[in-house]
């Protein structure tokens, strides 16, 4: 007789394979259709509100793998936070203004900007904007992310530049909003100031000479003819050169060296003679620095002077202890040179070119130019020595070029007025990790003012008007006035407008007798633009609200949105925007290097995507410590496809032996289920409880772990494997059979629900084949909650777990010493070694079966078994015959004349199931 229609095998409906790159593109349309991000929304109205408020990536190009760690990242909190007792709106964001997309059009479409009418080419730019939004979208659609789509905010509305117009007049109606002349970043290839957000620092090779000044009046302290040395990386900033300053409090020598004499810090004396090769310099004279101050020198090669200053800043790490001081491109130069009345000279052009303010160099590109700047010292005598150094040196993030300081007049947000009020709001936020809140509180405390000006087309223009005497007009009435020009027309609307159209009807003031006005061309750096999002989209966004309760972006984003969000909305509020700030790191190949299109070690979103599936993307995002760098290659995800498998393979397993179970029918209480079967149910609680605790604080890798150790370990090694012989071998009513299946579906509506913000399309695709369940979709349900499981001894089936594992190895060794082939082929005795074991196995009904072996005997010796950590333990083969149906090697097979290939427990199941 063939048994096998007696045997409860699993249905196996639910497929093996994921094949994700094919499906998830329908369950996704599936959602669409559905309206399913409307429908969660509807579903979680009325609880508490929870924000997490998305940086807006650059609308520009195709997505890279920081975006999808990013993306994927927010989409775990917000899912999580919909299925845990919150209604969490998500509205995804773009950043649109900008120099890339003006290189975009001038490089890609060959467009000329300069020969376009301003409004035509801003309304190109924003055309084009909108298609890299509709492509990203696109994209980030295809990652499983969930948001309003259809609805996100753009930094090129009306309605967002209105409300950024907005900040900005109540920031200049505090006085923080100013007009100045001083050195910013600037950068030659992007023709604009830049703010200290928008640098990278990277190596670049640069000359490095010493230069002599001659005094032509010593005042009494130096003589005539002396000379103070100087040392700079930047001959370029020679022409420039007004000073040379020196520190009040440093001894200076003068130095003989054959005929001449030179003046340096006497500390420095031992490095810069052995760099200038000076043999025996003699001492003949020791000056403070502060004795110094007012001595006159010549310029090298400018019939001007060049004053000795003095000066804090100036160290002795290199150098001379004499700096080399142009008031035009330096910081430091620029403030210390303003007390002594100095203009800030800057003889260098928007373009990195010099103008006549530099005679003899006239039209050269400022790098190009030391070469000539240090022939020309050269032939003057005043150059000591050139050298080549490679340094770390300040470069445009856009471009990756080279900057320089240069001092142009350029609108400030003038931070340190109310820099005491951000630091004392960043104490105020939570920050994951810990040592954010150290390194933004550190980039503040040294913030002087925001240079919020920049010299392009593309972008939201200063609000400002000038007056017939040149004065800068910002009231209350003219920024109220073209907050509702914009937000009715846009921001187009300042440039397609003569200056006295956009001012209110009647507007008159001092300044303009005449009545004529002109207006600002510079816009706002793009950092005010996003750096704004708290007011154009959590104040003005229905189901929103200031404070967020979350903003996450890249670890950059400390100099950048983390930074300017806290700046404008602490100048406009007295607040931080946001409640809590999560950063992110990079991401790095495999060998931990970054990723390069040149090295080939990059890796695609949509290439993962379309090979694997998003969920394995994702999953590997749950994976990685990700508050650190992190690493992502084609083993990496080759590891992460096998872990998924092991869960996707727990979940079809699950779901076959469920095929026969009606919760509502076949659901056994939970005082009357087996002890083995809470015990797995307090392992799920355990699970459940540390997963919610881990979600709460944004921790996801420890979820990843925990669950792929509990599907590998907890079911598939224990609880799955043991269970076979009793939800195939019993009948489909067993008492035993119905409490497995019952912590079975219970296990698997939580795991689904638990891994559902990490892999929604798998556990959505899960959730249409179990048995019982009322919601559509597995999203429209909560996690549950953790809950405490009674009627079992926690404290003995964990131990008896550790007993297990020594019976494990010794059926192993027994297996590789050829004794046994699998362990149903075993009898194993057990010797306990303490009180505690001997206890717990003596307590433990259908023992063979949870080990898995065809009998386990339990005594107080038995001289040949092997001694273990709390067993002793023979391994014999079984010498019983094995049954035809359950495989138990048994000696009461043929004990049933109707039945002689089977063991009594199965002849009386097959009689049962043929009589019923």
């Amino acid at each position: 007789m063939d048994y096998k229609d007696t045997l409860l095998m699993p249905k196996t409906e639910f497929p093996m394979r994921g094949n994700l790159p094919n499906k998830e593109p329908q369950r996704q349309k599936q959602w669409e259709e559905e309206r399913i991000y409307e429908k969660v929304q509807e579903r979680t109205k009325g609880r508490p509100l929870f924000i997490l408020h998305d940086g807006p990536p650059y609308a520009n190009g195709d997505l890279h793998i920081g975006h999808a760690l990013n993306k994927v990242l927010k989409d775990f909190i917000v899912r999580y936070k919909s299925m845990t007792g919150y209604h969490a709106p998500y509205i995804p964001g773009w950043d649109t203004h900008g120099l890339p997309i003006e290189t975009a059009l001038t490089k890609k479409k060959k467009i000329n900007r300069k020969e376009i009418p301003i409004p035509e080419f801003r309304k190109m730019c924003e055309e084009y904007a909108l298609e890299q939004i509709d492509n990203q979208r696109t994209q980030f659609k295809a990652l499983g992310v969930r948001g309003d789509w259809d609805n996100p905010y753009i930094t090129l509305t009306k309605e967002f530049e209105a409300a950024q117009i907005k900040v900005f007049g109540e920031m200049a109606k505090k006085g923080y909003i100013y007009k100045g002349l001083k050195p910013v970043n600037w950068s030659p290839s992007s023709e604009s100031a830049l703010a200290e957000a928008e640098i990278e620092y990277y190596d670049k090779r640069s000359p490095s000479i010493y230069v002599s000044f001659e005094v032509t009046d010593g005042k009494g302290v130096l003589e005539t003819g002396e000379k103070i040395v100087i040392w700079t990386t930047t001959p370029w900033t020679i022409p420039a050169n007004l000073a040379i300053t020196v520190h009040p409090d440093l001894e200076y020598v003068v130095v003989k060296v054959k005929e001449e004499k030179y003046v340096i810090a006497e500390s420095l004396l031992e490095t810069v003679s052995e760099e200038l090769e000076w043999e025996n310099p003699e001492v003949v004279k020791q000056v403070k620095g502060q004795d110094l101050e007012r001595v006159v020198t010549k310029h090298p090669f400018y019939d001007r002077d060049s004053l000795v200053i003095l000066g804090e800043h100036v160290t002795t790490d290199a150098g001379t202890g004499c700096v080399h001081t142009a008031p035009g491109h330096g910081e430091d130069d620029f403030y210390v040179a303003q007390r002594y009345g100095l203009e800030a000279l800057s003889p260098i052009d928007d373009k990195g070119v010099f103008t006549d303010e530099a005679p003899g160099f006239e039209g050269m590109f400022y790098d190009k130019a030391n070469k000539a700047i240090t022939e020309k010292l050269e032939e003057v005598g005043a150059l000591l020595k050139l050298d080549f150094i490679t340094h770390s040196y300040p470069h445009d993030w856009r471009t990756k070029k080279p900057t320089i300081f240069r001092a142009t007049p350029q609108w400030f947000a003038s931070i340190k007025d109310f820099r005491q009020d951000i630091l004392n709001e960043i104490k105020n936020v939570d920050w994951y990790p810990n040592w954010g809140e150290t390194r933004l509180y550190n980039m503040v405390r040294d913030r002087e003012d925001w240079v919020i000006s920049r010299q392009r087309t593309w972008g939201v223009p200063i609000p400002v008007f000038y007056g017939e005497d040149g004065t800068p007009i910002i009231t209350e009435e003219t920024i109220n006035h073209v907050s509702e020009l914009f937000r009715e027309y846009g921001s187009n609307v300042w440039f397609e407008r003569e200056a006295e159209d956009l001012l209110p009807e009647g507007f008159t003031s001092e300044h303009s007798p005449n009545g004529k006005f002109t207006k600002e061309t510079d816009i706002m750096d793009v950092w005010f633009d996003s750096g704004s999002t708290h007011e154009g989209v959590l104040m003005n966004r229905e189901d929103h609200r200031r404070p967020a309760d979350i903003y996450l972006e890249g670890s950059d984003q400390y100099r950048g949105w983390f930074n300017s969000s806290i700046s404008t909305a602490v100048a406009v509020t007295g607040k931080a925007p946001y409640k809590g700030v999560i950063s992110h790191g990079f991401v790095l190949d495999g060998e931990g290097r970054k990723m390069s299109k040149s090295i080939g070690n990059v890796i695609v979103p949509s290439k993962v995507q379309k090979q694997l599936g998003s969920d394995i993307l994702r999953l590997w995002v749950a994976s990685v410590d990700y508050q650190a760098d992190v690493r992502i290659s084609d083993d990496i995800l080759k590891q992460t496809s096998e872990a998924y498998r092991k869960i996707r393979n727990t979940f079809r397993f699950i779901l076959g032996n469920l095929a026969d179970f009606d919760p509502v029918k076949d659901k056994v209480a939970e005082s009357d289920m087996e002890e083995v079967d809470l015990f797995m149910l307090n392992r799920l609680q355990e699970l459940l409880r540390n997963s919610r605790n881990h979600y709460e604080v944004y921790e996801y890798s420890p979820i990843f772990h925990d669950i792929h150790n509990f599907c590998s370990v907890d079911l598939s090694a224990f609880y799955l494997d043991f269970a076979k012989d009793i939800l195939y071998i019993e009948n489909p009513n067993h008492k035993r059979r119905r409490s497995i299946q019952t912590a079975y579906y219970e296990i698997l509506t939580t795991l689904v629900k638990l891994l559902t913000p990490i892999i929604p399309h798998t556990t959505e695709e899960v959730w249409e084949y179990i048995p019982g369940v009322e919601e559509s979709s597995v999203q429209l349900t909560d996690i549950p909650e953790p809950r405490e499981i009674n009627g079992f001894d926690k404290e003995k089936w964990n131990h008896f777990m550790q007993v297990r594992d020594d019976v494990l190895k010794a059926l192993e060794e027994a297996r590789n010493e050829k004794l046994i082939g699998k362990p149903l082929e075993a009898k194993v005795t057990l010797v306990p070694r303490d009180e505690e074991t001997k206890k717990v196995l003596h307590d433990m009904e259908y023992l063979h079966q949870f080990l898995i072996v065809s009998e386990a005997v339990v005594k107080d010796e038995e001289p040949e078994a092997k001694e273990y950590r709390y067993v002793n333990v023979l391994v014999e083969v079984h010498p019983g015959e094995k049954c035809e149906r359950c495989w138990v090697s048994s000696e009461t097979v043929g004990e049933d004349n109707d039945h002689p290939t089977l063991c009594t427990r199965c002849a009386s199941v097959v009689k049962e199931h043929y009589q019923a």
